[in-house]
């Protein structure tokens, strides 16, 4: 049965099985999200003698715990690396995380360094691709652009000109207005453009 998320798996010696991904997926830029990792022995496979393809025949199990302590990973995009810390799961045996917040779409390369019991590690393995964050939005991308924050800007300036020439007829045909009153509504109403002009720009 297959995996119902796009792992990489592969072996470690003869001795472990080793699996990594993402947290969440689709993994896309811009999102916080982490590397999922999960150890555990390998039971040798007479019948397959590649021990990776041995590994990834079977299921994780009996993972191998206090792993946090001897192994770290090393994340690389291009000539960009970024070594990070694993946290355990407090709920499963064996499984770890390494957070992070890919910031451009693309493969990238994961290092993993340390020991696995009294077992040296220094293996490459690599997550499915990030895509692009665009790529799942909709019906538009989420981002504010420049253009989007100038056109509500113009129109919170535009609002806010009508709103003074109409205070002003007001002054001008009604003198028993209080002033006062006049002012605190011009407050009220001028919060209200701006959470619309704000809503202009988010949507």
């Amino acid at each position: 049965m297959p995996n119902a998320y796009a792992h990489t798996i592969d072996a470690i010696d003869d001795k472990y099985r080793i699996e990594i991904g993402w947290m969440v997926e689709p993994v896309v830029s811009q999102e916080t999200n982490g590397i999922v990792i999960s150890v555990n022995p390998l039971i040798l496979c007479p019948e397959i003698p590649k021990a990776i393809k041995c590994a990834e025949s079977q299921k994780f199990e009996n993972g191998i715990e206090g792993l946090e302590k001897t192994l770290k990973l090393k994340l690389i995009y291009q000539e960009e690396n970024i070594t990070l810390p694993l946290s355990p799961d407090h709920n499963t045996p064996g499984k770890y995380y390494a957070f992070v917040n890919p910031t451009v779409s693309g493969f990238y390369q994961v290092n993993i360094l340390g020991t696995i019991e009294e077992t040296s590690v220094s293996l490459s393995m690599h997550p499915p691709k990030v895509d692009e964050r665009s790529y799942i939005e909709f019906p538009e991308p989420s981002d504010i652009t420049i253009q989007q924050m100038i056109d509500g800007h113009t129109a919170l300036i535009e609002d806010v000109s009508e709103l003074k020439d109409s205070v002003s007829n007001m002054e001008e045909t009604n003198s028993q207005i209080d002033v006062g009153y006049i002012g605190i509504g011009v407050g009220v109403i001028g919060v209200v453009i701006a959470i619309v002009a704000m809503m202009r720009i988010r949507n």
